[in-house]
């Protein structure tokens, strides 16, 4: 084990640096360091080398230029057991370096505030990862920290080890900059991809995400799982929401609660949706909150039962009052008054998410799914309709008619397919998702029709590949379809619609979702 006798501290970040370097000095470590940390350092009574007198070279370039300099790098590649190094340092007058503390100029947090293209250059870090990557691969004799989280546990290993780390601790140093540096360096080439070439399937895929913590499970029980987060989140996400109340977040609650936020983000109405296993089994619209909600559970109160709800308004007493009659795994909203948390907090293990801004979500982006070997991507699906939509039957939809329709058609772009959305004005009345067979989807969804409506609108986010769905749904007392088209039999599916006098629009886009 080498003995660290000097230090290099050039630090971005400088949260706890003064109390570290204040113990390297206690234990008679010297200290080299880099402008604005070289000054705190002095300030706090910490005796520092400035690099440029360490290099026998000024910084130069406002900065630009202050530790790429062969007399650092060859202190921090020597190896030290090769007679050869060692003599040519010797020769050069080059001392060692022993420990290198180096954090890097906070690039993904100035482009998190949308700083100017300029800005956001000057915060690409050369000589920090030059640094890191140097001490990092020499590792068997250097020891590198770019983590303040990491000061208290290396400083206590030094005072009980005679200025010594053990060879595994300098190893996981060394693993945590090669993260740190790839990190970094990914985030940058996203970003200057997105400024220069905007181009979603690039050759190469780099992608780039943090991890937030370790969940307790994944899908099932012997499956392990952790929530990653992207640099730089442009919408609301279940990730940014703040839990106020409840067990931790299961990876099934994660996924149940994107998939919910996702089609409540369709609406700018007063809504609630309900959601269980990604799909949607209740949505309404409604002037008031506990109406959107009693009419959301209406549509299928067995299947809510431990779902999750999310709404666009603040919860009130009167609306916790009827959440917390039905057993739920999570509840997602912008606010609660202070009578609604102190009822929700009643239920011990209900999960309460504060999400500040539900709002629609248009912002253009990429979707990765994992498959064997590789991964598939595409583009987030944030359209609605074709650009001709079209009404394709004699009969046209009446006004309240083709507001269920497009009410139906908002929910239905996300059931999982072949889906199947019955509505009536804003409300859904029965929902078929995942068969095999769209007839299957659609008896389903009517088989939760109990009682007579003026309109009854019925959609399906891909076309009717035979006739019968339409058959089904006129003796089911559906009077308008709502459907992407393109099938080979629309001709068939447009007669049957006719015959039974349901007017049929094509919105010319469909919405699978496997």
């Amino acid at each position: 084990m080498t003995k660290i006798r000097r230090a290099l501290i050039s630090v971005s970040d400088k949260s706890g640096i003064v109390e570290f370097a204040k113990g390297l000095h206690t234990l008679k470590i010297e200290i080299v360091s880099t402008g604005g940390t070289a000054k705190l350092l002095k300030e706090n009574g910490i005796p520092v080398i400035e690099v440029s007198d360490y290099a026998g070279f000024p910084e130069m370039l406002d900065g630009r230029v202050k530790t790429l300099h062969p007399r650092i790098h060859a202190a921090l590649l020597a190896v030290r057991d090769d007679p050869e190094h060692m003599e040519q340092l010797k020769k050069h007058d080059i001392p060692l370096i022993d420990l290198v503390v180096v954090n890097l100029y906070p690039f993904e947090n100035t482009i998190k505030k949308r700083a100017s293209l300029e800005e956001a250059i000057e915060n690409i870090d050369i000589g920090g990862p030059a640094m890191l990557r140097s001490a990092a691969k020499n590792y068997k004799y250097i020891a590198v920290i770019a983590d303040p989280d990491k000061y208290n546990e290396v400083l206590e290993e030094l005072k009980g080890n005679d200025c010594k780390l053990s060879d595994e601790t300098k190893a996981k140093l060394a693993l945590d900059v090669f993260k740190l540096t790839s990190y970094y360096d990914s985030v940058i080439t996203n970003y200057l991809s997105e400024v220069y070439h905007k181009d979603p399937f690039p050759e190469f895929l780099n992608l780039t995400y943090k991890k937030i913590k370790n969940l307790r499970y994944g899908e099932n029980p012997h499956q392990r799982g952790a929530l990653y987060k992207e640099p730089v989140i442009r919408e609301p996400s279940i990730i940014d929401a703040v839990q106020l109340h409840g067990k931790e977040l299961s990876f099934n609650n994660i996924l149940d609660g994107d998939g919910a936020l996702e089609l409540l983000k369709e609406f700018e109405e007063t809504t609630a949706v309900i959601v269980k296993h990604t799909t949607p089994c209740g949505v309404a619209s409604a002037a008031k909150l506990i109406d959107a909600y009693n009419n959301a559970l209406a549509t299928d109160p067995e299947a809510a039962f431990g779902g999750i709800v999310a709404l666009n308004r603040e919860v009130t007493k009167e609306v916790a009052e009827e959440i917390s009659k039905l057993f739920l795994e999570v509840v997602i909203a912008p606010d609660y008054n202070k009578e609604a948390l102190e009822i929700l907090q009643q239920k011990k293990n209900l999960r309460v998410l504060s999400l500040r801004q539900i709002v629609l979500h248009k912002i253009p982006g990429r979707e990765i799914r994992g498959v064997g070997g590789g991964l598939l991507v595409q583009d987030r699906d944030i359209e609605l309709y074709g650009k001709d939509i079209e009404v394709v039957t004699e009969r046209k939809p009446t006004d309240n008619e083709r507001d269920s329709m497009i009410f139906a058609w908002k929910v239905c772009k996300h059931v999982k397919s072949n889906g199947i959305v019955v509505a009536s004005g804003n409300r859904t009345i029965g929902i078929g998702a995942g068969q095999m067979k769209r007839i299957d989807s659609a008896n389903i969804a009517m088989s939760r029709v109990k009682e007579k409506y003026k309109e009854l609108a019925l959609a399906s986010e891909a076309f009717f590949p035979f006739r019968d769905s339409i058959d089904s749904a006129a003796k089911g007392g559906i009077t308008a379809v709502i459907q992407p088209g393109g099938s080979i039999r629309d001709d068939e599916v447009i007669q049957a619609a006719n015959e039974e006098n349901i007017a049929m629009i094509f919105t010319k886009m469909r919405h699978l979702r496997h």
